[in-house]
């Protein structure tokens, strides 16, 4: 006999377990499934350990160069198994505060692997045999995991996944990471500090695709200081691993190819949802790429059954999954005056270092648009804050729409950004134009202060630059 829910959701990530509290906040009766640990591949084995290990990094960079503040350090070093040990019990700290939380809010935890077996219907096998959940409505938010190419395998050893690359048993000497978007240029970043050689491809034109030109120039040059080599317009078209190392043979932007030597390999080459044996097919769901379509708030097109987070593709990040989770949810019970996701007042931050941190159009995105814009730029070098950090390498950077005065996009680099981006998110999600920005008091000394001659820049009016 199948246990009775209002809602069955299907994963525990930043989605799935967003969603199972606001249901249950909304009286719903809910279940929610996990084969691994709840918290998913964010909380578990991305966003926060990750975080963990630049974190040490940071602290290390800073220790090695310690002169600069008037310092002493003689002799810094590490211990690799008590840095990724403190990954690992900071992911174990937030796992055990969702269970928590499911706790709290009364949300049934089912452990092992589901699939649906009707619109609203999953059979989970797990430990104990299979258990049939029936529900009103079910959310698939099974996220997604690392891409791999029939060419670029992982092994566990000498090439990396993302998962790997965040409990080595051993520090690489010489690192290839293949990918520079945010995943890859994180570990570059951490791998590089903690000395690691390291060497980044890129198939396209530039490093951080994604963002602003500017933003990506400017990285380039950071890390290229850093020690970090940059390949772009380059892709490795081969990799051998053996007992001591990897080699690799990587097509240049010139067109040659040369094979090199390597302790070890990061394969960053982007994500596959888990949308396979879900049962989704049978039941009509429509897949693009292996990403399940829905509407703004969710739906699939088949009654009762909604899908959140990477799952559904693009931007795969962990706070656009929970926002789709409380618009599912609070769509499918009716609450009034929900919106739908609008993506383009999603940020995204890259933890590496330097910081990145954007939201909205870059100004190419804004000019292709045809929007004529105004563009503002201010140098962290001209922030008091950021010279008594040591840290005045960076900028701000807003667009503006030249008629309207619409904030259309704002793109940082540099220390802090990723916490300072939200005040930008709000302002665009507020309507925001520059009059209001202009006129907002920012306190003195912050780093918040670079956010307002950026704004005004983009009019002619920046003062401390």
């Amino acid at each position: 006999m199948a246990d009775k829910f209002d809602l069955v959701v299907l994963g525990s990530g930043p989605g799935g377990y967003v969603a199972a509290i606001r249901a249950a906040q909304l009286g719903m009766k809910v279940a929610i499934v996990e084969r691994e640990r709840l918290g998913g591949i964010c909380l578990n084995w991305g966003c926060i350990p990750t975080k963990a290990l630049l974190r040490t990094s940071e602290i290390y960079h800073y220790m090695t160069h310690a002169d600069a503040y008037g310092l002493k350090v003689e002799k810094a070093s590490f211990d690799l198994a008590k840095v990724v040990d403190r990954s690992r019990k900071v992911a174990g700290q937030l796992n055990a505060g969702v269970k928590g939380l499911m706790k709290k809010n009364k949300v049934t935890v089912v452990e092992g692997e589901g699939r649906l077996t009707g619109k609203t219907q999953v059979t989970v096998k797990g430990a104990q045999g299979e258990q049939l959940l029936d529900a009103k409505n079910v959310i698939v938010a099974t996220g997604a995991r690392a891409r791999e190419l029939p060419h670029l395998k992982a092994d566990g050893q000498r090439v990396w996944t993302y998962r790997h690359a965040m409990t080595p048993a051993e520090m690489p000497t010489k690192l290839l990471v293949i990918g520079s978007g945010a995943i890859g240029i994180e570990f570059a970043s951490f791998y590089n500090d903690m000395g690691a050689e390291v060497t980044v491809v890129e198939m396209l034109d530039r490093i951080v695709p994604v963002e602003d030109a500017d933003v990506s120039a400017f990285m380039e040059k950071a890390v290229t200081k850093q020690g970090i080599k940059i390949l772009t317009k380059a892709s490795v078209e081969k990799i051998e691993t053996g007992l001591d190392g990897v080699k690799a043979t990587i097509k240049g932007s010139d067109g040659k190819s040369a094979t090199d030597s390597y302790s070890h390999v990061i394969l960053a080459i982007g994500i596959a949802p888990n949308t396979e044996n879900l049962g989704l097919e049978s039941l009509g769901v429509k897949l693009d790429r292996g990403h399940i379509v829905t509407d703004g708030y969710g739906r699939t097109g088949v009654e009762g059954l909604w899908a959140i987070g990477d799952v559904t593709g693009a931007p795969w990040l962990a706070h656009k999954a929970s926002h789709e989770g409380i618009i599912a949810v609070e769509t499918m019970a009716g609450v009034k005056g929900v919106h739908p996701m609008d993506k383009s007042n999603i940020p995204g931050c890259t933890y590496a270092r330097p910081q990145i941190a954007s939201v909205g159009l870059t100004e190419a995105k804004a000019k292709e648009a045809g929007r004529k814009v105004k563009v503002g730029k201010f140098p962290f070098v001209g922030n008091g804050k950021a010279i008594a950090l040591g840290e005045a390498e960076g900028f701000v950077k807003t667009v503006f729409d030249a008629d309207t005065g619409e904030l259309l996009g704002a793109h940082m680099i540099g220390a802090e950004v990723t916490e300072l981006i939200q005040g930008y998110v709000i302002a665009r999600s507020l309507e925001t134009t520059e009059a209001e920005l202009m006129h907002t008091v920012f306190a003195h000394p912050t780093l918040s202060e670079m956010m307002h001659e950026s704004v005004l820049d983009a009019y002619g009016r920046a003062l401390h630059y």
